[in-house]
């Protein structure tokens, strides 16, 4: 599977909106050398920003984790700015924003007092039609390091696992850790057994997820018992669905869960899934 995407007509970089092939940065820049920042995606339908305080609320999060010193407070009137320069003030669109430590001298520790490097832009998604997806998904060994819910930009270990996955065509990679799953490359995972959802705990194991957390309110708000505990692989044959959520991912039914040598998991029911993902389009286009 191939996605094709094009660039931005426009960024804003360091102050300045620029065309995309005129906006540049440092070779000395540590979000380059290091993968040294942390990137932030917020969803936006027809035009209006869903979650927006949430979605700035993490990017905070992990600039203080890291000790990037930068006032996200400052991004919310930019963005809303690059969804209009881009005419997607009435459609469907994201905008990606990326903060790096910013310039200086190479090392391993941080340097005094850098200025952080501001990357913000805006494009179109197809935020429709997720209700229709089912997808066949890989399970692997969740390779990643200590600290998932930094949301850096250094995403080596998603991008192999993404990568293992589209290259045997599988839509998803779900991540195991000591037999437990976490999450899948770029997306939460939920998984329905006797009629209760569990989900991986908040922790440094995971990124916390802002359609996550708002898939566990939905599911307070509807009486549907949550239990923030993780799932192992053993348990799969007790299941009977399994959904991913995310940022333009939103809520997708998993059909099928595979090893490299075998099918894991196949849905028996998608009662649940259904019923939050309807909840869901309720929320976000009201």
């Amino acid at each position: 599977m191939i996605l094709k995407k094009n660039y931005p007509e426009e960024v804003y970089l360091n102050g300045k909106w620029l065309k995309h092939d005129q906006a540049f940065v440092s070779v000395f820049d540590r979000g380059f050398m290091f993968g040294d920042g942390i990137y932030e995606v917020t969803p936006f339908y027809n035009g209006i920003p869903f979650k927006l305080k949430e979605h700035l609320d993490r990017l905070q999060y992990c600039l203080n984790e890291i000790q990037i010193e930068f006032d996200v407070a400052s991004l919310e009137k930019l963005m809303l700015e690059a969804v209009s320069r881009a005419g997607l003030s009435k459609s469907d669109a994201a905008v990606y924003i990326q903060i790096s430590r910013g310039t200086a001298p190479r090392t391993h520790f941080y340097p005094e007092n850098p200025t952080p490097t501001i990357l913000l832009y805006s494009f179109p998604v197809n935020l429709e039609n997720f209700k229709n997806r089912q997808w066949k998904v890989l399970v692997s060994k969740d390779k990643r390091w200590q600290r998932c819910d930094i949301k850096t930009t250094a995403l080596m270990a998603n991008i192999m696992a993404n990568e293992e996955a589209v290259s045997l065509e599988f839509e998803e990679n779900l991540l195991v850790r000591k037999g437990y799953f976490t999450e899948a490359s770029h997306s939460s995972a939920f998984f329905v057994k006797y009629k209760t959802i569990y989900t991986h705990p908040e922790g440094p194991h995971i990124l916390s997820g802002v359609t996550r957390k708002q898939i566990i309110l939905l599911c307070q708000n509807l009486g549907i018992k949550v239990k923030e505990k993780a799932v192992h692989l053993d348990e799969l044959v007790e299941v009977d669905e399994i959904f991913l959520t995310g940022t333009t991912t939103q809520v997708v039914k998993v059909a099928s869960v595979h090893s490299r040598e075998k099918e894991l998991f196949r849905a028996k029911k998608n009662h649940i899934t259904t019923l939050l993902q309807n909840e869901f389009i309720k929320l976000t286009r009201p």
